[in-house]
C-alpha cells in the first residue's frame, strides 16, 4: 500500500466520459481530492456503484473532488473498454471523471491492487486514508453505507486526526497486460 503522507503522483489521463485530457491538478478538489481505482466488469465495483455516486453527490459541495481510474486490460477484457466505461458513467450518473489508464503507469505509481480501490489526498495532495469503502462486499448482507470513506473524508474536513488503522479495499484484482 502507498503510504501515508505520499504526495499525490501526477498524471494525465483521458476522460471516457468527456474524451478529453485530464491531469491531477485538473481534479484536484479545495479540500480534498478522493481517487478511486474501479472498472466496469468487477462485481465488487458493481456492488458499491450506488454508493460511489451517493458519497461522491454528498461531498462534493464540501469541496472534495471525486475521480474514478480504469487501468484493466482492454484486450482481456473488452467490457472495460473507454466506449463502455462512457456508457456505464451515463447510465449510474457519475458526479466526476471516469478516467482511462491504457499504459496501466498510474495504477503502479499509485500502487492500486483492486478494484474497487480508495485514496483520499488532502488540499496540498498528501496521502490521508486509502483504503476499503465499508465492509459491505457482495453476498456478505451488510448494509452498503461507505463508513470508512465517509469517516475519514469527515474527519479530514473537521481537522481531526484520521485514523492509521485502515482496512486494505478488497476486490476483483486489477487485470494487468502480460
Amino acid at each position: 500500500m502507498l503510504p501515508l503522507q505520499t504526495e499525490a503522483p501526477a498524471f494525465q489521463l483521458p476522460d471516457a466520459i468527456t474524451e478529453r485530457n485530464m491531469s491531477l491538478e485538473d481534479v484536484k478538489g479545495d479540500k480534498a481530492t478522493v481517487i478511486m481505482f474501479i472498472c466496469n466488469h468487477c462485481p465488487y465495483v458493481k456492488h458499491v456503484q450506488p454508493e460511489l455516486v451517493k458519497v461522491a453527490e454528498d461531498y462534493i459541495p464540501e469541496g472534495v473532488n471525486f475521480v474514478a481510474i480504469s487501468s484493466n486490460d482492454v484486450e482481456n477484457y473488452p467490457e472495460d473498454s473507454p466506449e463502455l466505461m462512457k456508457e456505464e458513467a451515463k447510465k449510474w450518473g457519475y458526479p466526476f471523471p471516469y478516467l482511462y489508464d491504457e499504459t496501466q503507469t498510474v495504477a503502479r505509481t499509485y500502487d492500486a491492487a483492486c478494484t474497487p480501490d480508495f485514496y483520499i489526498f488532502d488540499k496540498d495532495l498528501l496521502l490521508v486514508y486509502r483504503g476499503q469503502l465499508d465492509d459491505s462486499r457482495p453476498g456478505n448482507e451488510k448494509d452498503l453505507t461507505g463508513k470508512d470513506l465517509r469517516e475519514a473524508l469527515n474527519d479530514l474536513l473537521q481537522g481531526n486526526p484520521i485514523t492509521e488503522n485502515q482496512i486494505p479495499s478488497q476486490g476483483c484484482n486489477i487485470k494487468w497486460k502480460e
